[in-house]
């Protein structure tokens, strides 16, 4: 088959790109047919009349003297260069500019070449990017407020302390952007007693946001039923099973008592599959009150928990908290709660201020290997 011929100026004038040739000080000596078309200008209006930044906008002249013009007279080209023409009728038109610079025998310019590509497709691209983007931010940002909200209804918005006793709390989301599982309190009972506990609960979002409003409310009104540590999660355990009868839910939580004295305070406390509670002594010396075989609530059928006691002495601090401070990445892998326990015991005697203030600086430092929420309660009882 024989092959169709096409002129050197019939590819100039018609290619599907802007041609144009000027000298040195910027005067126009050439154009193609299609750059006219793009402009709308008669080439005896252009060649020997009008300079290439004649072509330009406001803005795009001054870029081109400032940056555009210098840049190419010291590296002989220059590529990919987003302006801006102004054609005959006053409109736009956005344009991709390469530019090589022709130099005599003496290594003197002569000539500037230049190829414009029509970026009117482009820019439109670039707009709709540039407003999609700008939507999903306001979309992220109405997300995170509505979290932000949502997360702050499932905490007590401050915690009053039982008379002559200090407490503390923080909550730190493992992502602005989702609601965390973790959830703590601390509530009076009849008696004088006072009701605390934390907890985290499967999963993330609305489903984790629902299951942490009904274990709070569940736990308070079991705690003022009965407040036996044991019971009031036994109560919960049975609400859930109930509530979730069609698929796992379930929680790790701790629920304790303090009964407050004139020597310090008691402790009851029962866990159901959480992290030990520390006692930070006023001696300097850490207890860790175990509960072993203290089950998950809201899993098994009639599961065991299990309950311990301590008694809260004139500088001791109790610490409840999650498993997210533990289990952040570090360098070296999990931080662990070996590594926590020996942090918090040189820690040792702090009061609820200091032990939660120094533990929160230290979920700082983990950055990005915070893998999941973290939760702090501490309890203690002031120094004589």
């Amino acid at each position: 088959m024989e092959l169709p011929e096409d002129s050197a100026e019939e590819l100039y004038e018609q290619a599907p790109c802007g041609y144009l040739s000027t000298l040195p000080d910027g005067r126009i000596t050439k154009i193609n047919a299609r750059l006219l078309g793009w402009l709308g200008y008669r080439r005896e209006e252009v060649v020997g009349r009008l300079r290439f930044a004649d072509l330009l906008t406001v803005g795009g002249k001054l870029y081109h003297e400032t940056h555009f013009a210098p840049l190419l007279r010291m590296q002989g080209e220059l590529g990919g260069v987003a302006l801006d023409l102004v054609a005959a009728d006053g409109t736009r038109l956005p344009v991709l500019v390469t530019s090589t610079v022709k130099t005599g025998q003496d290594g003197t310019p002569v000539l500037i070449r230049t190829t414009l590509f029509d970026a009117r497709d482009r820019r439109a691209y670039e707009r709709e990017l540039l407003r999609a983007r700008q939507d999903a931010d306001r979309e992220r940002d109405r997300a995170q407020r509505l979290a932000a909200t949502l997360q702050r209804s499932l905490l007590p918005p401050s915690l009053t302390a039982p008379p002559g006793m200090q407490v503390a709390a923080h909550y730190q989301p493992e992502s602005a952007d989702r609601i965390g599982g973790d959830f703590y309190d601390l509530f009076p009972l009849a008696g004088g007693r006072w009701g605390f506990f934390l907890g985290d609960v499967c999963g993330k979002g609305a489903e984790a946001a629902v299951l942490t409003s009904l274990i709070r409310y569940t736990l308070r009104a079991a705690a003022v039923q009965d407040p036996h540590p044991e019971t009031v999660l036994s109560t919960l355990d049975a609400a859930l099973q109930r509530e979730y009868s069609g698929g796992p839910r379930f929680c790790t939580v701790v629920f304790g008592v303090l009964v407050p004295g004139e020597a310090g305070c008691g402790v009851a406390l029962a866990s159901g599959g959480h992290p030990p509670a520390l006692l930070l002594r006023a001696d300097g010396t850490l207890g860790v009150l175990h509960t072993p075989g203290g089950q998950l609530v809201g899993v098994l059928p009639k599961a065991a928990f299990t309950s311990t006691a301590a008694h809260l002495a004139p500088g001791d601090t109790l610490l409840l908290y999650s498993d997210g401070l533990f289990e952040a990445r570090t360098g070296g892998g999990r931080y662990g709660e070996e590594a926590l326990h020996a942090f918090t015991a040189g820690l040792a005697p702090a009061t609820a201020s200091t032990l939660v203030e120094a533990l929160t600086q230290l979920v700082t430092t983990f950055g990005d290997g915070l893998d999941d929420d973290v939760a702090l309660l501490a309890i203690g009882v002031p120094p004589r």
